[in-house]
């Protein structure tokens, strides 16, 4: 539960539109919600609802190690909390599984994210700086899409700008404008990792970079573009794990958060 939901029920409450014994119910499964197979066994899970309260947006499902039913009962019990879902890294057979439980919710196949909106976020200014996701290539777009969607789900605004990558910097060069109106960008790259460099080397705002194991076999997975963007001759650039698409939006959400609170 966000807290504009929790002040909108605390207010409906004072004036008489909800009773409290609906309020009491509502708040009962707050803040850590246990669920189980119904079987009495040891819960698989334990739901943080006082999360977005806490850090302004609410816990996500990782799908990797749990079962279809699994995730589908954890989305089940935050929706009947108010916070709608998000969840990543999903496979085809969970996003139909999804769709098919919650017919509202949007499946994102690229971005391997399915997600269902709560209540409406409070509406973005119109002149506020987006969070920008920046690729080095074509395959480096799952990781930016996840980074992507995971940021608009968060409720900030978003561009995208694809295939900018160093082996032909003049792309890149030629979008100085798409940069500089940027207030957080998130620089996605496979290879030798050298795209956060050259963009933290141009801005001024908060670059966040992201690894990718897109590359041949000394790329080793990621782990040489990791290390370059570690080693990182720019100073301030932030680097998160290896395809952690979704790790850089939530920080970008917070940088964003803590302007809006300022």
């Amino acid at each position: 539960m966000r807290a504009d939901a929790l002040r909108a029920l605390l207010e409906q409450v004072a004036g008489g539109s909800v009773a409290p014994g609906t309020a009491l119910e509502v708040l009962a499964r707050l803040p850590i919600e246990p669920v189980t197979n119904g079987d009495g066994t040891v819960p698989f899970a334990r739901i943080d609802h006082h999360r977005a309260l806490r850090i302004g947006f609410p816990e996500v499902v990782f799908c990797p190690g749990k079962s279809v039913a699994q995730v589908v009962e954890i989305c089940r019990r935050l929706e009947a909390a108010g916070s709608g879902f998000l969840v990543t890294r999903t496979d085809e057979g969970t996003r139909e599984a999804i769709v098919a439980a919650f017919p509202r919710a949007r499946a994102h196949a690229l971005a391997r994210v399915v997600h269902l909106s709560g209540p409406a976020h409070e509406e973005q200014p119109a002149d506020e700086a987006p969070v920008l996701v920046v690729t080095g290539g074509t395959s480096d777009l799952p990781v930016a899409e996840e980074a992507a969607v995971t940021a608009e789900v968060l409720g900030s605004p978003v561009e995208r700008l694809y295939d900018v990558g160093v082996a032909g910097i003049h792309r890149l060069l030629a979008e100085n404008d798409v940069l500089r109106r940027a207030g957080v960008i998130i620089a996605v790259a496979g290879m030798e990792g050298a795209l956060p460099s050259v963009i933290g080397g141009l801005v001024s705002v908060p670059v966040i970079a992201v690894p990718t194991s897109v590359g041949y076999g000394a790329s080793f997975g990621g782990v040489a573009a990791l290390l370059a963007m570690l080693n990182s001759c720019v100073a301030g650039v932030t680097v998160v794990n290896i395809d952690n698409g979704f790790g850089a939006a939530c920080a970008a959400t917070r940088i964003r958060l803590a302007r809006v609170a300022r």
